[in-house]
């Protein structure tokens, strides 16, 4: 299907926990003559459902959306329909980009983007190209390396829902004892006081 003018006519899913702001940018994107919203999502776990539902052309997800992230439902929805996604997000962390683009993701940008900006985004992501945000690149060059094991950073995952750790223990199949020592090693590579602001500090630099 094409529209005025020759474009293809894109056919998106649009995925963000803030009712107002996603309401907003599903208005502001059919006004462009090539595309239209098809399907909308408030969390994570909606958007895959509502994408393998409705099998849009393109997915734009909001980075920081309960319960999981945009980056995980971004992972499934590519593994069921192999669509292209844009990541919005309003804390643009370098480490989630590596991980974004790892991931496939086509594109990442602000959530300060104009709209009609990330209207052109979008036409040159689903012509198959890649589109990350200058300054978020920028940043990516100059990140510090983690100092954190995988092990740990998992830890640190469960951690960062609030959860005890005979909890953490048994969402990560080791024994208490063992969550708490690489927990300690953890918050010494990272200068923090608790497990909680390790996990907090993880999160802020992108590493989980």
């Amino acid at each position: 299907m094409f529209a005025p003018g020759g474009r293809p006519m894109i056919r998106l899913m649009l995925a963000d926990d803030e009712d107002l702001i996603r309401g907003a940018l599903a208005a502001l994107l059919e006004l462009e003559s090539d595309l239209t919203v098809v399907g909308e999502a408030r969390d994570s776990v909606a958007a895959v459902a509502v994408a393998v539902g409705r099998r849009p052309d393109l997915a734009v997800l909001d980075l920081e959306m309960p319960p999981g992230d945009g980056l995980r439902a971004a992972t499934e929805i590519r593994a069921a329909l192999g669509i292209p996604v844009v990541l919005v997000t309003r804390h643009a962390r370098p480490a989630v980009l590596r991980r974004a683009l790892a991931a496939g993701v086509g594109g990442f940008v602000p959530k300060t983007t104009p709209a009609s900006r990330l209207a052109a985004i979008i036409r040159t992501v689903h012509a198959g190209r890649r589109y990350v945000d200058p300054e978020i690149a920028a940043s990516a060059l100059t990140e510090n390396e983690c100092p954190l094991t995988a092990r740990e950073l998992e830890i640190l995952s469960v951690v960062r829902s609030g959860a005890p750790i005979l909890d953490v223990a048994a969402a990560v199949h080791l024994a208490p004892g063992t969550v708490r020592n690489y927990l300690s090693a953890a918050m010494a590579k990272l200068g923090a006081d608790t497990r909680h602001a390790a996990a907090r500090q993880a999160w802020e630099q992108g590493w989980i």
